[in-house]
């Protein structure tokens, strides 16, 4: 309706008062008056709308400045776990500092079906690039609030993990980038093999230059329809790129929310500035709505996923190395030979005498 009061149609109202001495100076008040609660009407249809999109973000599953809902009370939503800290800024996981573990953990069970996780970090450091680590993940698994080996958190965890890797433990002539983002759905048996960065277990990854950047960093994860999807925006161009697409992806309802990280002989700031979770409102096709419900996570047509790791092959002074001592155990074998040989033929022509 703002748009119907353009200028031409302005201009034509000026010239019907002009024209009609009967159009009185109250009857321009009473349209002026008119025109502004319009105006007033249509800012508040549009704040409305806005409300209406924010009704999606599901709070109770979120965690935002200023961080009301994570505390040592018995009603908060959130839990801190190892040397987790809250500041005005952000939840930092672990300081640059050797040896640490930290994780955030919902104390609310996720049991939405379709759901879409944004979550805002940094990873920053003193330390160069591959002289820090090792990086954090973001989870939605059956257990919380377990120290363990992978990232701050168990292994052979029930559920999903996203990780966010910034050392390259493998050997770094693999095809890949670090920092680099996996996904991994595990079952209980599966068990993450740090030594070479997930690779065995990784459903889907890319390389994401997410350390000591100048732009903010952030991942969007979006579970739909049994698919899920892995986005970045690292770049500061405000858009998201590809980064895993899993199809055919079940994950059961009533697990937990959480974040983790860990460092070693290196060490980075890991920080969580904020995780908001929204519910989706999609259509469900007869075939999906027909699926029973799981109780383990699983993926179908896992083989599809598996990724062949090379072994680390020898470097040059290892070859060289191995060329030498082949050639001496050689040399010892064809000495001893003629010995063996030389000996036998002397007792041979000793018979004949």
């Amino acid at each position: 309706m703002v748009a119907i009061v353009s200028k031409s149609n302005l201009d034509r109202l000026r010239s019907f008062c002009f024209l009609n001495p009967m159009f009185r100076h109250k009857s321009i008040r009473e349209l002026k008056f008119l025109f502004v609660i319009v105006c007033v009407l249509m800012s508040q249809t549009l704040a409305d709308e806005q409300d209406f999109m924010e009704d999606f973000l599901k709070r109770e599953y979120s965690l935002a400045k200023p961080y009301r809902g994570l505390s040592f009370s018995s009603s908060s939503q959130w839990d801190l776990m190892g040397t987790a800290m809250v500041t005005p800024d952000h939840v930092r996981l672990t300081p640059d500092l050797q040896s640490r573990q930290g994780a955030v953990w919902s104390r609310v069970p996720l049991n939405l079906r379709d759901w879409e996780l944004k979550v805002h970090f940094k990873i920053h450091g003193r330390g160069k690039k591959n002289f820090n680590g090792d990086g954090l993940a973001i989870w939605l698994t059956k257990d919380r609030m377990q120290n363990g080996s992978v990232f701050g958190n168990m292994n052979y965890f029930i559920g999903l993990g996203i990780f966010v890797d910034t050392y390259p433990n493998a050997d770094k002539s693999h095809d890949r980038g670090f920092p680099y983002i996996s996904v991994m759905l595990g079952n209980g048996t599966l068990s993450y093999d740090h030594d070479r960065d997930g690779r065995p277990t990784e459903l889907g990854g890319c390389t994401a230059m997410a350390r000591n950047t100048i732009y903010d960093t952030f991942l969007l994860v979006r579970y739909s329809n049994k698919r899920l999807t892995l986005k970045v925006d690292v770049d500061g161009k405000q858009e998201w790129k590809d980064c895993a697409d899993i199809t055919r992806l079940h994950l059961p309802t009533g697990y937990f929310l959480g974040a983790s990280s860990a460092t070693g002989d290196l060490s980075d700031n890991h920080d969580i500035i904020s995780m908001k979770l929204y519910q989706l409102t999609v259509e469900r096709t007869t075939e999906l709505e027909d699926e029973e419900e799981v109780t383990i996570p699983v993926v179908d047509n896992m083989e599809q996923f598996q990724v062949e790791v090379q072994e680390e092959g020898m470097s040059g002074i290892q070859f060289l190395f191995t060329i030498v001592f082949s050639v001496l155990g050689l040399g010892v074998l064809a000495v001893v030979g003629l010995m063996i040989y030389a000996r036998w033929k002397e007792n041979r022509r000793k018979r004949f005498y």
